[in-house]
């Protein structure tokens, strides 16, 4: 493999009065960092003084952007992966004109502010939410894998990493990822200040072992003196050159510089100048400046591919009695949603199983693998929302929730729109054993700002679902079983988000049995049972978690005498049964009488229908639940 350290030779070079205007830029963002910070009595200016020189040559020579216009298409990207360093980003606002010199030194991290401690996309020209490290550049891969695959504009990604956060994962998971789809759309910058929050960074500043580290995931690196405005511009401009493959641009800095009297020591990480050493600092650097700038406007090109919601969707049928998977149901849903160009699907390699795959035969140029790389996966898929598009990202539930939960949480906080879709979940998935059971997603997925929380029992209740999630915003997550299960519903049935299914009401019921999923199949086969039994019971199949359907709740509960058996497969902290539970706290029906039937104990492999007995969610117990409800 060719070692490409430095940048190319011949690279046009800067005149001295561009050097001189870098530089007093690059000076201006120092001084901004600090007032804001200071003034706020918080922040990280000395992670943002490190970068200065690094964004100021990219502002001014390299960056294609209209402010006053951050919905324009082929617009750039800047991302902060690095999103402590906000004071720099802020101080690029006010450079550029869109931040007035008030709200940028008076409201910084103050309550109220658009200019929070770390950026948030309620400033129009933030596209993600980072501040979570290891989150940007991985978010970024889905920016430019939109850019090369799917909009088909020049638009370059340009990302501010910290070299702390290379020790994440994550991290070599967007470089592996935009090298193997060969982004040279993305160009990761990395401060490499040496110094972390508390001591040296891993690396400190071996350059070549970072070089060599994102040559090995198959990345061009380039080293420079970050603090060197020639090599910069020539850094950068060596990044676009190349159209397929990634540039990873790592500039050795000093952490604070600019403040002689704390460069390169430990101590000063997230610590905002003192009064005194900010006004000694500002005047040694010249004292405040109102220099503005203009950045290069974006190459004009064809419009990006506009969405379609209205395009006419043939969703598939299937006949009542008919035994289907609601993860095949998945499947064919998704691929007839392929109609509409905003749609998109990733898959984490289980696309075989998942049924992502059937969009991939249905339209390969929309579908994306992440392979067994579940972070990456979901930050594609945040990446591709900020452009607009409708990713539908699936994998096993098990692991879809638990290795990227931090990615969802952001998401969460960005107010992205994504689709999740987790199958293989719970005790139902039988012999695999409990490392592939997904018994705490729906907790997890609960938890999460925006969230939509979704069980679907079969599969005409499923498509109709997945139809409806991808025209809801924010976090919208599908449960989808691996056994296949009668169909119950008719083709033209509706499942709006937020309601529910009763099943077998009458006037005479004794109690209620609630379930989802596989567990609304064995309510289904209890209340049968009990009905023979003489005691009269309904079903409610409750596919939509979150948001709930607490009027039919609260119907049911005065319908039975408040008698319930909520049954799910799942631990029972925070799932189904937690989720009935917060919806009638404080709801005036009188005394509960609840049964919360859950998997209780770390479960085995075995088959389907004896871990579910061996759970106590089959209908046996689920009846027997009932029973001691009903006589009590």
């Amino acid at each position: 493999m060719s070692t490409n350290h430095a940048p190319r030779p011949g690279a046009e070079k800067l005149d001295d009065e561009q050097l001189d205007l870098a530089h007093r830029l690059a000076t201006q963002l120092r001084v901004d960092s600090i007032r804001c910070s200071t003034q706020a009595g918080s922040g990280h200016p000395t992670s943002s003084l490190s970068a200065a020189d690094l964004m100021s040559v990219l502002l001014l020579h390299h960056m294609r952007y209209e402010w006053s216009n951050p919905g324009l298409g082929s617009n750039d990207h800047l991302i902060f992966s690095k999103g402590h360093a906000s004071p720099l980003l802020y101080s690029i606002y006010r450079s550029v004109g869109v931040l007035d010199e008030d709200e940028l030194v008076n409201t910084y991290r103050k309550f109220g502010s658009r200019l929070q401690g770390h950026p948030m996309p309620i400033l129009p020209w933030v596209d993600v939410a980072t501040g979570s490290l290891g989150q940007g550049l991985p978010d970024a891969v889905g920016v430019a894998l939109a850019g090369k695959y799917l909009d088909k504009l020049p638009y370059q990604t340009w990302v501010l990493c910290g070299d702390s956060e290379m020790a994440e994962g994550s991290m070599w998971e967007a470089i592996d990822k935009a090298a193997y789809y060969k982004l040279g759309n993305l160009t990761a910058i990395v401060d490499v200040n040496r110094l972390g929050q508390n001591g040296p960074t891993e690396l400190q500043w071996e350059m070549e072992k970072y070089a060599q580290r994102v040559e090995a995931f198959g990345a061009r690196a380039v080293v420079i003196d970050g603090h060197d405005l020639a090599a910069i511009d020539s850094a950068l401009a060596e990044a676009r050159s190349n159209p397929d493959q990634p540039t990873v641009v790592l500039a050795r800095t000093i952490k604070a510089k600019g403040v002689p009297e704390i460069e390169d020591m430990e101590g000063w990480h997230g610590k905002a100048l003192p009064k005194d050493m900010a006004q000694r600092a500002i005047a040694a650097l010249g004292g405040v400046t109102d220099l503005s700038i203009t950045t290069a406007s974006p190459v004009k090109s064809a419009p990006q591919a506009q969405a379609a919601p209205s395009a006419p969707v043939k969703l598939p049928r299937w006949d009542i009695g008919e035994e289907v998977a609601t993860r095949v149901a998945f499947g064919a849903a998704i691929s007839a949603l392929a109609v509409r160009p905003e749609v998109v699907v990733l898959d984490g390699e289980v696309g075989n199983s998942t049924h992502a795959g059937d969009f991939k035969d249905a339209c390969p140029e929309r579908f994306f693998e992440m392979f067994i790389a579940e972070q990456q996966l979901i930050a594609s898929a945040i990446g591709l929302s900020v452009r607009g598009y409708i990713p539908f990202a699936s994998s096993f539930a098990a692991f879809l929730v638990a290795r990227p939960y931090d990615f969802i949480r952001m998401a969460g906080a960005s107010e992205a729109n994504i689709r999740l879709v987790g199958t293989h979940a719970g005790v139902e998935i039988g012999q695999d054993g409990p490392s592939q059971m997904a018994l705490e997603d729906i907790a997890a997925m609960r938890a999460i700002h925006t969230s939509t929380v979704l069980y679907p029992g079969d599969a005409p209740s499923t498509t109709a679902l997945v139809a409806s999630m991808a025209d809801t915003d924010g976090v919208v997550y599908l449960r989808a079983t691996r056994g296949a299960y009668p169909v119950i519903y008719g083709p033209d049935e509706r499942f709006p988000i937020g309601g529910c299914k009763v099943h077998g009401a009458g006037p005479e019921d004794k109690v209620a049995l609630i379930g989802a999923g596989v567990t609304l199949h064995k309510c289904l086969a209890a209340a049968d049972e009990l009905a023979q039994a003489g005691i009269p019971a309904r079903v409610i199949d409750l596919y939509s978690i979150k948001p709930l359907d607490r009027a039919t709740l609260l119907e049911t509960c005065r319908a039975v005498g408040n008698r319930l058996v909520v049954v799910e497969d799942h631990y029972p902290h925070g799932g189904i049964g937690g989720a009935v539970m917060e919806a009638l706290a404080d709801a005036d029906v009188g005394e509960l009488h609840v049964a919360l039937l859950g998997v209780s104990g770390l479960p085995s492999s075995g088959q389907p229908s004896e871990l579910l007995d061996a759970a106590g969610i089959s209908a046996r117990h689920i009846g027997a639940a009932a029973r001691k409800i009903v006589k009590a």
